[in-house]
């Protein structure tokens, strides 16, 4: 009985340190990664500005074919607009907020399941002869909700690998065509 009273004091206490740490930790993150893409800024550009596009390249979309995908809005540029729902990716939607072809498209992103938003943009800027730099780059603020705090502490982590890989499938898109 001894040692059942002493695990549940430390279980408490590591929920109470966990919950007071949250409280301390910052709720905004930054995740940025980058590629260079053997092909002009113009062939990539339209791969980044249409959210139908992204389904060639996104990782998320990868992972999950049978993701449900609505569009609103213009096909590509600012007020582009898809929504998801997914079972294993969950759900959201991303708006373009502003293009500036072809070397910049930014959006506006709400994961429903956390009921958070982030911003971020996708910028392709000349890289030696005929290549060119993608950098993505995401900020977001998970709110008040001190266990998220400890989500935006490891969202480079966690995030910056599906960057990472988004990127890598889009090198392949578009170098292969």
């Amino acid at each position: 009985m001894k040692i059942l009273k002493w695990i549940l004091w430390v279980v408490l206490a590591l929920i109470v340190l966990l919950v007071a740490g949250g409280y301390v930790l910052s709720s905004r993150y930054t995740v940025s990664r980058s590629i260079v893409i053997q092909a002009p800024a113009e062939k990539v550009y339209p791969l980044v500005a249409s959210p139908r596009e992204w389904t060639r390249w996104s990782v998320w979309n990868r992972r999950d074919p049978g993701m449900r995908i609505d569009y609103a809005g213009p096909d590509s540029g600012s007020g582009a607009k898809w929504t998801w729902h997914s079972k294993s990716q969950g759900d959201g939607s991303m708006t373009f907020t502003s293009a500036e072809p072809p070397r910049r498209v930014a959006y506006a992103l709400y994961f429903s399941d956390f009921n958070t938003t982030s911003t971020g943009d996708l910028q392709l800027a000349a890289e030696g002869a005929g290549a060119t730099r993608v950098t993505w780059t995401m900020d977001g603020d998970m709110g008040a909700n001190p266990v998220f705090h400890w989500m935006a502490l490891f969202a480079d982590r966690m995030i910056g690998k599906d960057f990472e890989a988004g990127l890598a499938n889009l090198k392949e898109v578009v170098e292969k065509s």
